[in-house]
This record gives C-alpha cells, structure tokens and sequence, in this order.
C-alpha cells in the first residue's frame, strides 16, 4: 500500500494549486495528487469559450507543462477516483479497490454537472459542459447540428450560447427565473445581457420550464416545455448548476451539507483533512459570515494556498475579495466581491455604449461590482469592497469621479 505526507484528491485548479504551493514552501514531504479524468491539470474557464470555438488547443490549457510534476517530486496519478475514506486509518479506497494512505490530505473534487431529472434527460445529444470531455463529445456532434436548446441562463448557459451562436447555430436558451443571471447579479445586468443574446438572434425564454426531453430513436429532437410547446433541437446543452462531490467525505464523518464545511484554514472536521474550492463550504466574511460554497477559479486558487500555508506549519485566515468573469462575444464581465444581499445599487456609464458598471451596496457599503468592458472600475473598485467604503451614490455614478478617488 502506498503512503503519502499529502495526498491531494483532485487534479483541477485547486488540486495543482495546492501541490504547487506546497513545492513553492520549500515542503519537501511526499505528495500525490488524484485525479479521475485522463487528463494532468488544465484550465475549466475556456472549455466553454476558446476551447469550445476551437481557438485554443488542448496544450495550451494545460496549467502545467507535462513534465512539471515530475520535476517538482509531485506523483500525478489520473484516472484515480477515491470511492472510500477511513479517517481512523488515514486511508482512501479509489474505484479500482486500491489503497492509499496519508499523513495530510486536501480534498479538491470539486463538483459535477447537476443533470435534468424529467423524462428524456439520458437521451443521446444531451450535454453537459464540465470537463475536456464533455466539450469533446458536444463539438464532435455539432456539425450535423443546426438547432440547439440552452436549459439555463447562468454563466456556462450564456457562454456557450455566445458561442453556438458564433458557430451559426440556432440557439434557445430557456431560464426558469425571470431574469437571466438572476443568481448572480442584478436587474441592470441581467437584462444587458438578454438584450445582447437576443440582437444576435439567440431565443431567450424567460420563466420557461422543461416538461421533457422527446426525442426519435433514442436521439433527442426537441424540448417540451411545460404548457405543451416543442422547441425542435437536435442537441441540447444543460448548465443548471453542480453537486459537490463530497460523498466520500461525508460518509467519514466530516461535518456538512452543501459542500463538506471547513474552518477558516480550509480544514474538515475530520483531522488532518482539508478541503477547497467548488466543494468547501465556508463562512464567508464578504457574505455576512455566512455559510457558502463559491464556484471559481480564484477561490479555489487561494484556498489551495491557505492549506498549503497550513500543512506548512504557517497557518494564515481565508479572506480573499471573491472576483469572478465571463467572456460572451465581445463582452468582459469582471465581478468583484459579492451582490447577495444588497439593498441598493448603482449603474455607472451607460449600459448602451456596452461599458459599464453595476455597483451594489448594503447599508450604503460597496459590497460588490459588476463590471462590462471596464478593466478600469474592476480593478479600481476592488479597494472598494475591500475597505467596506460608503462612498456617495451621486459619486459613484459619475464618470468624471474615478473610483480610486472615493472612500
């Protein structure tokens, strides 16, 4: 059986981050990391933009350089998922029935795409977007494609919209909530966007349920919604959100829910096991302490160093600005700091010249900031947030008044 000072199970942003930083805090221990795709660690973010459009290879997401791993000491173990875990042992069973052993072990799985429950859901031409794969398989059937149906109207839903769109699809998006985005951000960005999808020709259908998948011959042909309507589809995308992936934690005793919970250093209840990014759920200084699990590049970057910085023996909080994007044709949305519980908000500069910003406040603070096609305001209203500023809201929306200036 093998044993290991850290093994990290997970081989996406946080799982490589995490070894990185340990290597990078002179950590000279023994580590692996597992990962149950074929791949060595690589970028998410493009596979539903450049990667999906083909305008970025396969190599040039990798995070690494194949050989990195190596160098660095660190065994890259793929195609390795962890079914079991013995806390009172410090063991993991993968799927294959092998054993490992760990001193310290950093959970990094992350989450899978959440799936359609009606009839039909497992019919062939239905979709997800989450892994190299997945994308894989979806632009490996869209050239015999011609009509396409979006069930979702989050980020992944609109980014790939944006892109079937630049590919000459007809394409549908169906939101179940009023608005698109309507999770994540406010009104004013919400309905910017609807507004850009449709000017191209996306059909976005706005508190639209899905009755059913119907398909012929097993393949789907089309969207039932509910009221009886059939939007005709040879290929159908979902992007309603992922399940973390925490089972194996959970069924070991580690304490959560929506995620498996961990303190401010990243680790579980259990001992010696800590966890990061899409899957740990935290209490959040910039969500009024609350309880939440953030799904990003950025959080899953810093969580992974600050349990780095703990196996390293220099324990350091989680307070990280939570900053998030996406890119939708040639729109940048930046987002810094959280909306979730704002009371007001700001539109800054005129969403019809396509550069703007919506600033959110709570008890007149800068919580957070929506920013569309303005670097300037992101990285200027980043010190915002940060310092809790209760600037004045005329101030805020004028352009003349940069961000930096206010307080």
């Amino acid at each position: 059986m093998n044993s290991f000072d850290v093994l990290i199970v997970g081989a996406g942003h946080g799982g490589a981050q995490a070894a990185t930083a340990l290597r990078q805090a002179n950590f000279g221990g023994s580590i692996a990391v597992l990962g149950d795709e074929a791949d060595p660690p690589y970028e998410r973010p493009p596979l539903s933009k450049e990667y999906l459009l083909r305008e970025k290879s396969f190599e040039r997401l990798l995070i690494r350089r194949a050989d990195y791993w190596e160098q660095k000491g660190i065994d890259l173990r793929l195609n390795q998922q962890v079914t079991e875990i013995d806390a009172s042992s410090r063991t993991v069973v993968s799927k294959d029935g092998a054993r490992i052993q760990y001193g310290k072990m950093i959970w990094a799985t992350g989450g899978r795409p959440r799936r359609l429950s009606c009839a039909g859901h497992d019919l062939a031409g239905v979709h997800v977007v989450r892994t190299r794969l997945d994308v894989d398989k979806l632009f490996g059937e869209l050239e015999r494609v011609e009509r396409v149906v979006v069930v979702g109207g989050g980020y992944i839903g609109l980014e790939v919209a944006a892109i079937l769109r630049k590919l000459g699809k007809h394409v549908s998006v169906l939101e179940a909530q009023d608005r698109v985005l309507a999770r994540v951000a406010g009104e004013p960005l919400s309905r910017f966007f609807e507004a850009e999808h449709r000017a191209r020709g996306v059909d976005i259908r706005l508190e639209a349920q899905v009755e059913a998948i119907v398909g012929d011959r097993e393949r789907v042909s089309g969207v039932r919604l509910v009221g009886g309507e059939i939007l005709p589809a040879e290929l159908v995308v979902v992007g309603v959100g992922i399940v973390p992936t925490v089972e194996p934690l959970l069924a070991a005793g580690a304490e959560g829910g929506n995620g498996v919970r961990v303190d401010e250093h990243c680790q579980t209840s259990l001992p010696d096991v800590y966890a990061i990014g899409d899957c740990a759920e935290h209490r959040n200084r910039w969500a009024q302490g609350d309880w939440i699990r953030l799904e990003s590049v950025q959080n899953a970057n810093d969580q992974a160093t600050v349990a780095a910085m703990a196996i390293g023996g220099r324990p350091e909080p989680y307070q990280a600005v939570p900053w998030f994007w996406s890119n939708q044709y040639d729109l940048r949305l930046q987002t810094v700091g959280l909306s979730r519980g704002y009371d007001d908000l700001v539109v800054r500069g005129n969403p019809d010249t396509r550069s703007f910003s919506v600033i959110y406040l709570r008890d007149s603070e800068v919580i957070a900031l929506d920013c569309v096609n303005s670097v300037r305001d992101f990285s200027q209203g980043r010190s915002l947030v940060a310092n809790r500023a209760t600037p004045a809201k005329a101030a805020l929306a004028d352009l003349n008044s940069p961000l930096s200036s206010l307080r």
